[in-house]
């Protein structure tokens, strides 16, 4: 995305085992969630169990989100954490169609507002990662 700067993978959490799919995925720029067989619930971020049924890692698998959703809520951010994050930006909760709330940052437009729709693009990580971040549907 060429208004956001490649992010150091220093500023990006690691992986694990239960993160490594996800991770994974969005080396290709694809947004997955968690599917659960037992109750057919989708959930993010990435858990080994369910989280709303308890069934255990056996019973969760990765499978493509459609990249879209609606804003639930949003805040403007003025004070930057890192030096390499210019202010202000926009941090958001987004319902995902699937069902998942993912906290995102939100990008593109000062007009934020709730139930809002929203698409996927990615940010760059320095090592081949993306995160998702998510630009207002006209």
């Amino acid at each position: 995305m060429g208004d956001l700067p490649i992010l150091p993978p220093d500023l990006v959490p690691g992986t694990d085992a239960t993160l490594a799919p996800w991770w994974d995925a969005t080396r290709s720029r694809r947004l997955v969630v968690q599917r659960c067989s037992a109750c057919g619930q989708a959930q993010h971020y990435p858990r080994a169990i369910c989280s709303h049924c308890g069934a255990g890692p056996d019973s969760l698998s990765f499978v493509d989100a459609a990249g879209t959703g609606t804003v639930e809520s949003f805040t403007v951010v003025h004070r930057s954490p890192h030096p390499g994050f210019d202010v202000p930006y926009v941090v958001g909760l987004v319902r995902l169609v699937e069902g998942p709330v993912m906290l995102t940052r939100l990008v593109g437009d000062e007009n934020w507002e709730c139930d809002r729709a929203v698409s996927v693009e990615w940010w760059a990580v320095g090592d081949g990662r993306h995160l998702p971040v998510f630009r207002g549907v006209n």
